[in-house]
């Protein structure tokens, strides 16, 4: 019997900001808000004149009563109704106003949101991104902003709007009849409390829900990008089921949220309502004992009545309120994290930052040097030991060092942490004598260039994601690179290098682009290059010649690359033997064969009972 899978929240950072009051987090946007404060104080005040506006006509009407009506004054009578239809126009112009005034500037905040946003994860360390799904980030920068820009165009203006509509209309029904509005009022003090409380559950309910839309979103990007895999596993149901499980978790919490704003509508909507019934009754009797007047009783329910939408209201602006302040919540969660380039990166034994000094690599010729190197990654178990532990590695300048290990030994790590992707422990790596350190990372990462194992190609065209590897360089580094990867298929593509590759390069072959990401590599003819199984997805022909091309490029450069079968390896001067965390064989190809029975059997495979290799 199938049972439904339990859908799981993708792994995301505490919410720090949980607990905070919805004004706090709100008060937050005012960088963004400051530029356009003018022209939102614009909106607020055009909107505030027409909703005032609004107010004047049970005034009119007042007097329409006691005054036309009452004289029978026809005459009279078209005056006033010629001020209402003014009125009216003016209230119409001035919502109109509004729009205008805000339309086209919080188009522009919504934008730089999401600029900010975009640049704060390009600089964010993969540590970060190795934590977050990516359905959470694409979530913050798409529904999140349009729920801050909504806010921004509607609740928090007729927040400020209501509010003083409502009190200035308490104070003309006082000024009507205060006994009538003493009884219309007193329901406010039980709908504050009500409020407050509704506040804080709701807040707790649109954090979950917006979390869980990015858990949903998360599932739904998964399923698209293995599509091939579900596809080919016959696992589409199964996938569904999850997401159908993760829809109906964000369903419960939506209708919780329902449930709670209803609550709060009912009594918002029925509290006003049964004292407008009670100053009704109470009116019609003073009325009728000629205590106030039938045109003084007719504006005060009107008054009245033009107050229904600013109470009603109230409940549906805090609740989008608390959904903008978790909005700007999450998406101060990634803004707030800490920036690759404002990590600590002070050099062991020295006290100025590495950012702040002003790096250059220096004329020594020392190559690739790893000392006492450690490493863990941030959410490995606390009583885990470190990946890399004390290792120590040279390869000189303009060598090609080969990296072999078990799976799982730190190979691909000891890679990344080159060009800084992740950062060290302890120890030190150092490039020609200089620490990477003192390198700033555009600086680094235009020294060292990657080609790793699984080859990530974008939506863009053949030589724009080869010359991702140097923006700078020509047609000629082009077509260079693309030979030295035996990438001439490309010149066969409708469009050639201009073909445009799709979505993660899936309309080419797993060898394709791998030689296309092997191209990128190459294309900059980099000082330091790092390559993490650039063949593995070849075949035998393609392999050797890619091999041959890629040998005069490595005979220029000081290249560690990281091998898993013996072809590869003989593309290197020296071979390093990675186990336990360490260094603990370097040498020749053939040297290591003699010396070291676990490269022996690493490169064959084969061991003999005795420990011995059986070859």
């Amino acid at each position: 019997m199938s049972t439904q899978p339990e859908p799981q929240p993708s792994p995301r950072p505490p919410d720090r900001n949980r607990k905070h009051s919805a004004t706090r987090s709100l008060l937050r946007l005012w960088p963004y808000v400051r530029p356009i404060r003018w022209r939102l104080t614009a909106s607020t005040v055009s909107a505030l004149l027409a909703s005032l506006s609004a107010l004047v006509i049970p005034l009119v009407l007042k007097n329409i009563v006691d005054g036309p009506v009452a004289h029978r004054d026809t005459g009279g009578l078209w005056q006033q109704g010629l001020l209402l239809l003014v009125l009216g126009l003016m209230e119409a112009g001035l919502f109109g106003m509004r729009r205008w005034f805000v339309a086209r500037p919080l188009a522009d905040v919504e934008l730089r949101m999401r600029a900010d946003l975009y640049a704060k994860l390009q600089r964010l360390p993969v540590s970060f991104h190795d934590r977050w799904a990516s359905g959470q980030l694409l979530s913050r920068a798409t529904s999140d902003m349009y729920t801050i820009r909504l806010f921004l165009a509607f609740p928090l203006v007729f927040l400020i709007v209501n509010s003083s509509v409502f009190l200035t209309g308490i104070g003309i029904m006082f000024g009507l009849d205060w006994q009538l509005a003493l009884i219309t009022v007193l329901p406010a003090v039980p709908l504050i409390l009500l409020c407050s409380y509704f506040e804080r559950r709701y807040s707790a309910a649109a954090r979950l829900a917006q979390d869980q839309n990015g858990d949903l979103a998360t599932v739904l990007e998964e399923s698209v990008l293995g599509i091939r895999i579900l596809k080919s596993f016959g696992r589409h149901r199964t996938m569904a089921a999850r997401y159908r499980a993760q829809a109906e978790l964000l369903r419960e919490t939506e209708l919780k949220k329902a449930r709670l704003l209803a609550d709060l509508w009912a009594v918002i909507v029925g509290l006003p309502e049964l004292a407008l019934g009670v100053s009704l009754a109470v009116g019609v009797v003073q009325v009728a004992h000629g205590s106030t007047t039938a045109g003084t009783l007719v504006g005060f329910l009107s008054t009245a009545l033009s107050l229904r939408w600013p109470v009603e209201s109230l409940g549906w602006l805090l609740a989008y309120s608390n959904e903008a302040a978790t909005a700007t919540d999450r998406f101060y969660e990634v803004m707030d994290a800490r920036p690759a380039d404002a990590a600590d990166d002070t050099v062991p034994g020295t006290e100025a930052s590495a950012d702040a000094r002003e790096p250059v690599v220096t004329s020594t010729r020392d190559g690739i040097r790893l000392e006492g190197v450690r490493f863990r990654y941030p959410d490995a178990p606390a009583d885990s030991a470190d990946l890399l532990s004390g290792l120590d590695l040279h390869v000189r300048s303009g060598e090609t060092m080969a990296l072999v290990g078990l799976t799982g030994s730190g190979k691909t790590t000891l890679t990344a942490l080159l060009p800084r992707l992740y950062e060290i422990d302890g120890g030190r790596i150092t490039l020609d004598g200089t620490n990477i350190r003192e390198i700033p990372r555009a600086r680094l990462r235009e020294l060292v260039s990657m080609a790793f194992e699984d080859p990530t190609l974008f939506s863009a065209s053949v030589s724009e994601n080869v010359l991702m590897g140097a923006p700078d360089a020509g047609e000629e580094a082009l077509q260079r690179a693309l030979d030295v990867a035996q990438a001439q298929f490309v010149r066969t593509l409708p469009e050639g290098p201009a073909t445009q590759v799709g979505e993660q390069g899936l309309s080419l072959s797993g060898g394709q682009r791998q030689r296309l990401a092997l191209a990128r590599a190459v294309v900059g003819a980099p000082d330091f290059l790092v390559l993490d199984d650039p063949l593995s997805a070849l075949d035998v022909h393609t392999e050797a010649l890619v091999e041959q091309a890629l040998r005069q490029v490595l005979a220029g450069t000081t290249a560690l690359v990281v091998a898993h079968r013996p072809s590869t390896v003989q593309l290197a001067d020296r071979v390093a033997l990675l186990a336990d965390g360490r260094i603990t064989a370097v040498g020749t190809h053939h040297e290591l064969l003699e010396s070291s029975p676990e490269y022996r059997e690493l490169m064959s495979g084969e061991r003999a009972e005795d420990g011995s290799l059986v070859r």
